[in-house]
Formats: structure tokens, C-alpha cells, sequence
């Protein structure tokens, strides 16, 4: 297997600088899913990630952490493997100032010196068991594509939206609006959903899937915060498998979870499932206790500092 680099988007949403140009630009954070404080804010996560893989996964190359003019005070950015890149290295000049990570995330092919094959997640998104490259590339080189087994997906969806006249949250639209791009393309809706933590992509299909519906990606680029009609990174995904330029992997809570943390009996839920991989899901429905419940968490996960940190 090749080298193998990770990525993540990063913002502190504390920094007064950042908050100001925020601000001015889209306004206060509103307790929508769009645009609620848990968008932003910065309770740690990132730190407790790194240590995560700086644990379980210390063959990766390189980390790039994506972000807006900042830095994490505590990072050792001297650090070969770390490095920092800004929005405007990666960002075509109309998608700037972005605060929408789902039109962030489809720029990262762009990353000057990014592996042919590369790991993607979120800062919230941390392992809790060794893993090797192969959890994320088949013997062929090929990603696998990790995600939770939704048969009926698409009817539920119309059923939901047309029967019942509600709106899906802007997460599973815009997955929907990825489908339908593909299904369109290739004549098959993949009713699979991301697995919603670390994935894995080889950095010319990222490419070519853009290439490939740049036409429908260009209008979402002035989507400054998420709209309804921006289109999910599952785009690259959904395009690999239809393909065949990727390997389609189901997993369930005990592989992949998805703890809230507005929700405190997920923490019972966690140390009963033990899984790989898991997200610390900020949310719109979560408030101050609860994050600091969460760090409280996770420092109890991670409580030695990593090689990456000052």
C-alpha cells in the first residue's frame, strides 16, 4: 500500500476575529441546523482526534488540517507530519469566505501535496481501536466505502417529503441531491448512507467526480452557509462505486457510532458497543453542559497528550 494522508476541516469558533468576519458576513448562529453555535464551536475535539490517531493509526503520513485563517494555539505545527492549509490555497475566490463545510469538503483534491490516497474526517471524528490501512483500502488499492445499510432510502424519503410535505434536515438532503446527481449519471440510486466518520478516497476520482459534475457543483459554490440544494461529499463516493473504482462496505454501531451529545445514555450505549470508529455529533439540539460533558469524555479517552501537541 502507498502513503496514506488524512485530512480534516478545523475552525475555532470561539476566536473573536473569526466570529466578527462570521458575523458580518451571515449573521449570529440560530438554533437551525444550518447555522446553530454547534457548527462552530470549538470544544476540543480536534485535539482528542489527533491523540486518537496518534494511538491507533501512527503509520499515517501526513495530516493537512484545513481552516480558515486559524491555527490551534496547542499544535505543534513544526511537526513533519502536520500541516496547515487555508481556504484560499484550495477555494476557487467566489466560495470565499466559506462557512459551509459541505462546499469546503469538495475541494480537498486540491490540497498541494496530498497522497494519492488519503483519509478524510471531521475534527469531531476519533478511533477507539488500532487500525491498519486495510480498513480503509482493499488488496487492489481501491477505497472502501463504509457506509449504513438504508434499502428502502429513497422511498422513505419520497414518502416523507411528498405524503407527508416534511423537509428532510439539511444533512440528508443534500446526501439525497449526491443520489440523485449519480442515479441520473449512471441509472442506479445508491440508497447507502455515509457512515458519517473517517473515509477513505483516492485523490483522482475525487478529482474526476468533480470534473465529472462540475456543472452542478458550480452554483453551490456561492452557498457561503448550507443551503438545500449544495451537494454532499458522498458525490465522490456514490461515483467510485457506480464505476467500479471503489469497494461498497456495510457497518453497524459496534464498527461505526454516532454518539450525540445532547444524548447522554449514548455514553452507556458507547462502552457497551466498544466501536472503531466514532463522532462526538455537536448539534443544534446540544447546549453548554452538554459539551463540556463530552470533553469530559474524551479527556477521559485520551488523557496523555500527543506527539503533535506543544
Amino acid at each position: 500500500m502507498q502513503s496514506i494522508d488524512l485530512v480534516y476541516l478545523w475552525v475555532n469558533g470561539n476566536d473573536p476575529k473569526w466570529r466578527a468576519k462570521r458575523d458580518a458576513f451571515i449573521g449570529r448562529p440560530t438554533e437551525s441546523d444550518v447555522n446553530c453555535k454547534g457548527r462552530y464551536e470549538d470544544n476540543g475535539e480536534l485535539r482528542y482526534s489527533l491523540r486518537s490517531i496518534a494511538k491507533y493509526a501512527p503509520w499515517l503520513r501526513r495530516i493537512f488540517i484545513v481552516t480558515d485563517g486559524q491555527r490551534p494555539e496547542w499544535l505543534d505545527t513544526s511537526h513533519p507530519k502536520i500541516q496547515i492549509v487555508d481556504h484560499t490555497e484550495i477555494m476557487p475566490p467566489e466560495a470565499l469566505p466559506c462557512f459551509n463545510s459541505t462546499v469546503i469538503e469538495l475541494h480537498l483534491h486540491r490540497i498541494p501535496g496530498l497522497a494519492e490516497h488519503f483519509l478524510y474526517a471531521n475534527d469531531d471524528m476519533c478511533l477507539n481501536r488500532p487500525v491498519e490501512p486495510a480498513h480503509f483500502f482493499a488488496a487492489d488499492g481501491l477505497p472502501i466505502v463504509l457506509s449504513t445499510r438504508r434499502p428502502l432510502r429513497k422511498l422513505q424519503i419520497w414518502y416523507k417529503t411528498k405524503i407527508k410535505s416534511r423537509r428532510l434536515s439539511n444533512y440528508n438532503q443534500i446526501i439525497h441531491n449526491a443520489a440523485r446527481l449519480v442515479e441520473q449519471r449512471f441509472g442506479q440510486y445508491y440508497s447507502a448512507k455515509p457512515h458519517h466518520n473517517i473515509d477513505a478516497y483516492l485523490k483522482s476520482s475525487y478529482a474526476h467526480a468533480y470534473e465529472l459534475f462540475n456543472a452542478e457543483i458550480q452554483p453551490t459554490l456561492a452557498s457561503h452557509i448550507r443551503q438545500t440544494y449544495d451537494i454532499q461529499r458522498s458525490l465522490m463516493n456514490y461515483t467510485a462505486i457506480a464505476e467500479k473504482k471503489a469497494h461498497l462496505r456495510y457497518v453497524d454501531r459496534r464498527t461505526s457510532f454516532h454518539l450525540h451529545i445532547d444524548n447522554h445514555k449514548h455514553y452507556a450505549k458507547f462502552d457497551k458497543l466498544q466501536p472503531t470508529f466514532f463522532c462526538m455529533n455537536d448539534s443544534e439540539y446540544a447546549n453548554d453542559n452538554d459539551r463540556r460533558t463530552a470533553a469530559e469524555f474524551l479527556e477521559r479517552l485520551f488523557p496523555e497528550k500527543s506527539e503533535f501537541e506543544k
